[in-house]
């Protein structure tokens, strides 16, 4: 859970009760307990299984203030209401925008919160990026984010990318530094293949994957299946494109109607589906979009049904 600059230490963490999410409108069945519903990241923190990722919370090709930050706030605090208890953000995202409207809105955070960031992308203007891990860029990184964040502890930082002038070694040697000094909790690793995954597990502990990854885009399946062996999240941005799938007349489509939900909602439910171990983080800026990818956790299909849209994808 996120540790507010207080100074004082966090209260002992308990097994909490989950809070319901949103339900989907007409559901053809729905789940009668959260208890499929959440992962242990790192061992220690019970989060929900549908987060909330906050880039388009900022301005177009994530730069710049939002349109309407008053809007942005109070999607951040509806998604809190709506059981949602791990907000994904970075550093990049604005730059810096992102998490000072995370503390703007929800500090003091909720006991069961848990905000995860990332560092280790410098930003040119809109849509561009260019990794730094250099060790004294990601300190820096890291305490501006604690100070923008308001916490003594990030509950997990995650390595935006690998930089290829920086031995990766060296990048996460110096966050398992600042994760020794307390100022990080867990560690994580962003746009990754499994030899690299496997590579960073030996420069220090991770616990979470972040990837490109939806039913339309699954190049990164050996990086999935290397973190269910091991007990690792992954965690998929860009999670409600479908690629031909989308398509009018197609399975998911046809499903999504028969079932009355929107192909965004079928599409997550998809990622729930496909792996314990997948935390989609959806984003919107939408107070509507937000309730309704929220309700995609309660949406299930028959086993025949995902083997034939499973059939389709494959195809």
């Amino acid at each position: 859970m996120s540790t507010p600059s207080t100074g004082f230490a966090p209260p002992p963490r308990h097994e909490k009760i989950v809070k319901p999410f949103a339900t989907a409108q007409n559901p053809t069945t729905m789940t009668t307990t959260p208890a499929g519903n959440t992962f242990t990241l790192g061992g220690d923190l019970v989060i929900n299984r549908l987060g909330y990722g906050t880039m388009r919370i900022v301005g177009e090709g994530a730069w710049g203030e939002p349109k309407d930050p008053g809007n942005a706030r109070s999607v951040l605090r509806h998604a809190v209401k709506l059981g949602i208890n791990f907000i994904d953000t970075a550093d990049a995202y604005g730059p810096e925008i992102s998490e000072r409207l995370i503390s703007e809105a929800l500090y003091p955070y909720p006991s069961d919160l848990v905000i995860a960031t990332k560092g280790g992308l410098t930003r040119q203007g809109p849509a561009k990026w260019a990794p730094v891990g250099r060790p004294e860029y990601l300190h820096q990184c890291v305490e501006m984010s604690l100070r923008r964040l308001r916490v003594e502890r990030i509950d997990l930082y995650q390595l935006h990318r690998f930089d290829p002038k920086v031995p990766v070694e060296e990048s996460l040697g110096k966050l398992q530094e600042l994760q020794q000094a307390g100022k990080i909790r867990h560690i994580g690793i962003s746009e990754v293949n499994r030899a690299e995954v496997e590579r960073a597990q030996k420069a220090a502990t991770i616990v979470s994957v972040q990837n490109k990854y939806n039913i339309g885009e699954r190049s990164s399946e050996d990086a999935l299946r290397y973190c269910e062996a091991n007990g690792l999240a992954f965690i998929p941005w860009y999670p409600v494109a479908a690629g031909k799938l989308a398509k009018p007349g197609s399975i998911l489509d046809h499903a999504a109607k028969k079932h009355n939900v929107s192909l965004g909602q079928l599409a997550l439910a998809w990622l729930l589906h496909r792996s314990p171990n997948i935390i989609p983080i959806p984003g919107t800026s939408s107070l509507e979009h937000l309730e309704e990818n929220t309700a995609a956790a309660n949406l299930h299909l028959s086993e025949a049904e995902w083997a034939e849209i499973e059939k389709q994808a494959a195809a």
